[in-house]
């Protein structure tokens, strides 16, 4: 599998799972379409965005092996206390993204 095609199978897990607004909040994409762009291949988003969206395609899927998705999507935009009270989604916009996929990973 090529980079592109990762980044690609990655964008469209995140848009099946949590729609393009969150996916894009999430990657410092602004535009939420650009998200279905990048699931098709049309275009690659920049390194920071893809890592990004990298590691939160890792945090959901850890965190959907054991909960619903209902629950995985409020657990993406509630207060988490293993990052300090802000949301998943808030840590990955901000940049800290390595922080999300050990917070998953602690079913807090």
């Amino acid at each position: 599998m090529s980079p592109a095609d990762d980044i690609a199978s990655v964008a469209a897990s995140l848009q099946d799972s949590i729609g393009q607004r969150l996916a894009a909040y999430g990657a410092g994409i602004r535009h939420p379409r650009q998200i279905g762009r990048i699931a098709a291949q049309a275009c690659e988003p920049g390194a920071t965005a893809a890592g990004r969206l990298r590691d939160a395609h890792r945090a959901l899927t850890l965190r959907l092996a054991a909960e619903p998705p209902a629950a995985v999507r409020a657990w993406l935009i509630g207060a988490n206390p293993q990052l300090d009270g802000e949301s998943p989604i808030g840590v990955l916009h901000a940049g800290e993204s390595e922080r999300v996929p050990r917070a998953a990973a602690s079913r807090s």
